[in-house]
Protein backbone atom coordinates (compact mmCIF):
# COMPACT_ATOMS: atom_id res chain seq x y z
CA UNK A 1 0.00 0.00 0.00
CA UNK A 2 1.55 3.56 -1.02
CA UNK A 3 1.87 6.53 1.91
CA UNK A 4 0.87 9.76 1.84
CA UNK A 5 2.76 12.49 3.64
CA UNK A 6 0.71 15.75 3.78
CA UNK A 7 3.01 18.49 4.78
CA UNK A 8 1.39 22.06 5.80
CA UNK A 9 3.43 24.68 7.24
CA UNK A 10 1.77 27.64 9.71
CA UNK A 11 2.75 31.05 10.68
CA UNK A 12 0.43 32.24 14.01
CA UNK A 13 -3.00 30.96 12.80
CA UNK A 14 -3.96 28.78 15.59
CA UNK A 15 -8.00 28.29 14.81
CA UNK A 16 -7.23 27.95 11.14
CA UNK A 17 -4.84 24.68 11.84
CA UNK A 18 -7.28 23.36 13.91
CA UNK A 19 -10.05 23.25 11.20
CA UNK A 20 -7.29 21.67 8.94
CA UNK A 21 -6.57 19.51 11.13
CA UNK A 22 -10.32 18.48 11.81
CA UNK A 23 -10.55 18.04 7.80
CA UNK A 24 -7.98 15.56 7.68
CA UNK A 25 -9.64 13.64 10.48
CA UNK A 26 -13.01 13.60 8.78
CA UNK A 27 -11.97 12.69 5.49
CA UNK A 28 -9.63 9.37 5.86
CA UNK A 29 -7.81 8.00 3.17
CA UNK A 30 -7.43 4.46 1.78
CA UNK A 31 -3.79 5.02 2.03
CA UNK A 32 -1.62 5.32 4.89
CA UNK A 33 -1.43 8.69 5.73
CA UNK A 34 1.27 10.84 8.03
CA UNK A 35 0.77 14.39 8.83
CA UNK A 36 3.64 16.49 9.21
CA UNK A 37 2.65 20.20 10.79
CA UNK A 38 5.99 22.54 10.34
CA UNK A 39 5.20 25.34 12.80
CA UNK A 40 7.45 28.27 11.12
CA UNK A 41 8.44 30.51 13.84
CA UNK A 42 4.82 31.67 15.01
CA UNK A 43 5.28 33.00 18.72
CA UNK A 44 3.25 30.54 20.34
CA UNK A 45 3.57 26.48 20.26
CA UNK A 46 0.13 24.55 20.42
CA UNK A 47 1.36 21.35 19.64
CA UNK A 48 -0.64 19.72 22.31
CA UNK A 49 -3.75 21.26 21.46
CA UNK A 50 -3.06 20.16 17.44
CA UNK A 51 -2.10 16.37 18.73
CA UNK A 52 -5.54 16.28 20.76
CA UNK A 53 -7.06 16.12 17.60
CA UNK A 54 -4.95 14.42 15.33
CA UNK A 55 -2.75 12.35 18.08
CA UNK A 56 -0.13 10.70 14.89
CA UNK A 57 0.66 14.31 13.74
CA UNK A 58 4.78 14.90 13.50
CA UNK A 59 5.07 18.45 14.92
CA UNK A 60 8.13 20.46 13.68
CA UNK A 61 9.24 23.82 14.90
CA UNK A 62 11.43 25.97 13.32
CA UNK A 63 12.38 28.57 15.84
CA UNK A 64 12.21 31.58 12.68
CA UNK A 65 10.02 32.06 9.93
CA UNK A 66 11.79 30.39 6.90
CA UNK A 67 9.13 31.23 4.24
CA UNK A 68 6.57 29.11 2.63
CA UNK A 69 9.48 27.53 0.24
CA UNK A 70 11.74 26.86 3.38
CA UNK A 71 8.85 25.89 5.74
CA UNK A 72 7.48 23.65 3.08
CA UNK A 73 11.36 22.22 2.65
CA UNK A 74 12.00 21.39 6.44
CA UNK A 75 8.88 19.74 6.15
CA UNK A 76 9.43 17.59 3.58
CA UNK A 77 12.55 16.15 4.89
CA UNK A 78 10.69 14.64 7.76
CA UNK A 79 8.47 13.42 5.55
CA UNK A 80 8.61 9.40 4.63
CA UNK A 81 5.23 8.88 2.17
CA UNK A 82 5.79 7.64 -1.19
CA UNK A 83 3.96 10.63 -2.06
CA UNK A 84 4.30 14.07 -0.57
CA UNK A 85 0.72 16.60 -0.73
CA UNK A 86 1.86 20.00 0.11
CA UNK A 87 -1.15 21.79 1.89
CA UNK A 88 -2.14 25.06 2.73
CA UNK A 89 -2.93 25.35 6.21
CA UNK A 90 -5.94 27.89 5.26
CA UNK A 91 -7.17 24.49 2.98
CA UNK A 92 -10.26 21.92 3.59
CA UNK A 93 -10.19 18.88 1.83
CA UNK A 94 -12.66 17.05 0.76
CA UNK A 95 -14.02 12.85 1.20
CA UNK A 96 -11.94 11.81 -2.20
CA UNK A 97 -9.07 14.53 -1.92
CA UNK A 98 -5.95 12.62 -1.21
CA UNK A 99 -7.66 9.14 -3.13
CA UNK A 100 -8.12 10.88 -6.58
CA UNK A 101 -4.65 13.02 -6.00
CA UNK A 102 -2.97 9.49 -5.57
CA UNK A 103 -4.80 7.42 -8.33
CA UNK A 104 -4.20 10.23 -10.66
CA UNK A 105 -0.22 10.50 -10.15
CA UNK A 106 -0.61 6.37 -11.07
CA UNK A 107 -2.38 6.30 -13.52
CA UNK A 108 -0.01 8.32 -15.33
CA UNK A 109 3.25 8.59 -14.38
CA UNK A 110 4.67 11.74 -16.60
CA UNK A 111 2.54 13.85 -13.64
CA UNK A 112 5.57 15.71 -12.14
CA UNK A 113 3.21 17.81 -9.75
CA UNK A 114 -0.67 17.74 -9.64
CA UNK A 115 -3.19 20.05 -7.46
CA UNK A 116 -6.68 19.68 -8.06
CA UNK A 117 -9.95 22.06 -8.50
CA UNK A 118 -9.69 25.09 -5.26
CA UNK A 119 -13.51 26.34 -4.47
CA UNK A 120 -13.15 29.64 -2.11
CA UNK A 121 -14.12 28.22 1.18
CA UNK A 122 -16.54 31.78 1.61
CA UNK A 123 -17.85 31.40 -1.64
CA UNK A 124 -17.97 27.42 -2.17
CA UNK A 125 -19.81 27.69 -5.50
CA UNK A 126 -16.64 30.13 -7.32
CA UNK A 127 -14.22 28.56 -8.73
CA UNK A 128 -10.51 29.80 -7.60
CA UNK A 129 -8.23 27.57 -9.56
CA UNK A 130 -9.02 25.22 -12.48
CA UNK A 131 -5.11 25.33 -13.80
CA UNK A 132 -3.19 28.26 -15.19
CA UNK A 133 -2.05 29.00 -18.84
CA UNK A 134 1.64 28.84 -19.88
CA UNK A 135 3.76 32.01 -19.00
CA UNK A 136 4.80 34.92 -21.26
CA UNK A 137 8.06 35.14 -20.36
CA UNK A 138 8.71 38.69 -21.88
CA UNK A 139 6.22 39.99 -19.29
CA UNK A 140 5.57 37.01 -16.46
CA UNK A 141 2.35 37.04 -17.32
CA UNK A 142 -0.17 34.17 -17.13
CA UNK A 143 -3.60 33.28 -16.29
CA UNK A 144 -6.07 30.99 -14.21
CA UNK A 145 -8.89 28.70 -15.84
CA UNK A 146 -11.60 28.81 -14.64
CA UNK A 147 -10.83 31.93 -12.14
CA UNK A 148 -13.89 33.17 -10.76
CA UNK A 149 -16.54 31.24 -12.47
CA UNK A 150 -19.42 29.89 -10.66
CA UNK A 151 -18.87 25.83 -10.61
CA UNK A 152 -21.05 24.13 -12.45
CA UNK A 153 -19.43 21.19 -12.24
CA UNK A 154 -17.93 21.93 -15.68
CA UNK A 155 -14.53 20.65 -14.77
CA UNK A 156 -15.35 17.70 -12.55
CA UNK A 157 -14.73 15.19 -15.25
CA UNK A 158 -11.76 17.20 -16.61
CA UNK A 159 -7.86 16.30 -15.88
CA UNK A 160 -5.25 17.59 -17.87
CA UNK A 161 -1.56 19.08 -18.17
CA UNK A 162 -1.77 23.01 -17.26
CA UNK A 163 1.05 25.31 -16.89
CA UNK A 164 0.86 25.47 -13.53
CA UNK A 165 -0.16 24.18 -9.65
CA UNK A 166 -1.12 26.30 -7.21
CA UNK A 167 0.63 26.55 -4.10
CA UNK A 168 -2.17 25.39 -1.52
CA UNK A 169 -2.15 22.18 -2.72
CA UNK A 170 0.45 20.12 -4.72
CA UNK A 171 1.10 16.44 -4.91
CA UNK A 172 4.18 15.12 -5.92
CA UNK A 173 6.41 11.82 -5.59
CA UNK A 174 9.13 11.73 -3.62
CA UNK A 175 11.29 9.64 -5.99
CA UNK A 176 11.22 12.82 -8.26
CA UNK A 177 12.41 15.07 -5.53
CA UNK A 178 16.14 13.01 -6.06
CA UNK A 179 15.93 14.99 -9.35
CA UNK A 180 13.97 18.29 -8.77
CA UNK A 181 15.38 18.56 -5.15
CA UNK A 182 13.25 21.09 -3.42
CA UNK A 183 12.23 24.19 -3.57
CA UNK A 184 14.48 27.73 -3.84
CA UNK A 185 14.55 28.92 -0.17
CA UNK A 186 15.60 31.84 -1.58
CA UNK A 187 12.13 33.07 -2.79
CA UNK A 188 10.74 33.23 0.31
CA UNK A 189 7.17 33.59 -0.31
CA UNK A 190 5.57 34.18 -3.93
CA UNK A 191 6.54 32.32 -7.16
CA UNK A 192 8.28 29.62 -5.14
CA UNK A 193 5.90 27.27 -6.69
CA UNK A 194 6.08 28.51 -10.11
CA UNK A 195 9.81 28.38 -9.89
CA UNK A 196 9.63 24.54 -8.62
CA UNK A 197 6.85 23.90 -11.57
CA UNK A 198 9.39 25.01 -14.58
CA UNK A 199 12.15 22.55 -12.54
CA UNK A 200 9.60 20.00 -12.73
CA UNK A 201 9.01 20.19 -16.33
CA UNK A 202 13.16 21.12 -17.16
CA UNK A 203 13.17 17.10 -15.51
CA UNK A 204 10.85 15.83 -18.21
CA UNK A 205 7.70 15.65 -16.35
CA UNK A 206 4.46 17.29 -16.67
CA UNK A 207 2.05 20.13 -14.62
CA UNK A 208 -1.32 18.51 -14.22
CA UNK A 209 -4.69 19.49 -13.07
CA UNK A 210 -8.04 17.19 -12.02
CA UNK A 211 -11.49 18.22 -10.98
CA UNK A 212 -12.03 14.79 -10.32
CA UNK A 213 -11.87 16.38 -6.88
CA UNK A 214 -11.84 19.93 -4.63
CA UNK A 215 -10.53 21.48 -1.82
CA UNK A 216 -12.03 25.21 -0.28
CA UNK A 217 -8.85 27.70 0.15
CA UNK A 218 -10.15 30.08 3.06
CA UNK A 219 -7.67 32.60 0.69
CA UNK A 220 -10.04 36.42 0.49
CA UNK A 221 -11.63 36.18 -3.36
CA UNK A 222 -10.81 40.57 -2.83
CA UNK A 223 -7.23 41.57 -3.83
CA UNK A 224 -5.49 41.13 0.18
CA UNK A 225 -4.17 44.17 1.97
CA UNK A 226 -0.76 45.65 0.72
CA UNK A 227 2.08 45.49 2.73
CA UNK A 228 5.85 46.15 2.48
CA UNK A 229 6.72 42.38 2.57
CA UNK A 230 3.99 42.01 -0.35
CA UNK A 231 5.05 44.69 -2.40
CA UNK A 232 9.06 43.51 -1.81
CA UNK A 233 8.51 40.04 -2.52
CA UNK A 234 6.23 40.68 -5.48
CA UNK A 235 8.41 42.58 -6.54
CA UNK A 236 11.89 41.13 -6.56
CA UNK A 237 10.47 37.53 -7.04
CA UNK A 238 8.58 38.37 -10.12
CA UNK A 239 12.26 39.25 -11.76
CA UNK A 240 13.99 36.78 -9.89
CA UNK A 241 11.61 34.05 -11.42
CA UNK A 242 12.68 35.16 -14.77
CA UNK A 243 16.00 35.21 -14.06
CA UNK A 244 16.04 31.91 -12.89
CA UNK A 245 13.87 30.21 -15.51
CA UNK A 246 14.97 32.13 -18.71
CA UNK A 247 18.03 32.97 -20.64
CA UNK A 248 19.94 36.24 -20.94
CA UNK A 249 18.31 38.13 -23.99
CA UNK A 250 15.17 37.04 -22.33
CA UNK A 251 15.80 38.26 -18.89
CA UNK A 252 17.27 41.84 -20.54
CA UNK A 253 14.29 42.00 -22.56
CA UNK A 254 11.48 41.11 -19.74
CA UNK A 255 13.97 43.88 -17.16
CA UNK A 256 13.31 46.75 -19.04
CA UNK A 257 9.62 45.71 -19.74
CA UNK A 258 8.93 45.62 -15.81
CA UNK A 259 11.39 48.53 -14.78
CA UNK A 260 10.71 51.17 -17.25
CA UNK A 261 6.45 50.31 -17.91
CA UNK A 262 5.66 47.82 -15.44
CA UNK A 263 6.95 48.94 -12.14
CA UNK A 264 6.57 52.15 -13.19
CA UNK A 265 2.85 51.99 -13.45
CA UNK A 266 3.01 50.54 -10.03
CA UNK A 267 5.16 53.37 -8.36
CA UNK A 268 2.14 55.95 -10.21
CA UNK A 269 -0.40 54.00 -8.53
CA UNK A 270 1.11 53.71 -5.04
CA UNK A 271 1.56 57.89 -5.00
CA UNK A 272 -1.80 58.22 -6.27
CA UNK A 273 -2.91 56.07 -3.30
CA UNK A 274 -0.02 58.21 -0.97
CA UNK A 275 1.21 54.87 -0.36
CA UNK A 276 4.91 56.27 -0.28
CA UNK A 277 6.02 53.16 1.64
CA UNK A 278 5.29 50.83 -0.47
CA UNK A 279 7.07 52.94 -3.45
CA UNK A 280 10.50 52.67 -1.64
CA UNK A 281 10.14 48.52 -1.49
CA UNK A 282 9.41 48.10 -5.19
CA UNK A 283 12.47 49.88 -5.47
CA UNK A 284 14.23 47.96 -3.36
CA UNK A 285 12.92 44.67 -5.16
CA UNK A 286 14.06 46.05 -8.09
CA UNK A 287 17.24 47.19 -6.81
CA UNK A 288 17.82 43.50 -5.32
CA UNK A 289 18.09 41.89 -8.62
CA UNK A 290 20.46 44.50 -10.03
CA UNK A 291 22.84 44.01 -7.56
CA UNK A 292 23.02 40.19 -6.49
CA UNK A 293 23.32 36.90 -8.39
CA UNK A 294 20.06 34.99 -8.85
CA UNK A 295 20.81 32.10 -6.71
CA UNK A 296 22.31 34.39 -3.92
CA UNK A 297 20.48 33.62 -0.47
CA UNK A 298 20.11 36.90 1.02
CA UNK A 299 16.67 37.76 0.99
CA UNK A 300 17.11 41.52 1.01
CA UNK A 301 14.55 42.13 3.57
CA UNK A 302 14.48 41.64 7.34
CA UNK A 303 11.69 39.28 8.66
Amino acid sequence: MKSVSIITVNFNQHQVNLDFLISLKQNPSVYNLEVVFVDNGSKEEFEQEYKAIYPELIYVRSAQNLGFAGGNNLGIKKATGDYLLLLNNDTEITSNTIDVLVSEMETNAEIGLLSPMILYYDQPDTIQYAGFTEMNYLTCRNSGIGSMQQNKGQFDNDSRETGYCHGAAMMCRRSDLEHVGLMAAEFFLYYEELDWCERFKKAGKKIWFTGKTKIYHKESMSVGKESAIKTYFMTRNRMLFIRKNTGIINSVLFSLYYIFIACSKQIINYLLKNRLDLVKWTFKGVSWNLTHTKNSKNLGFKI
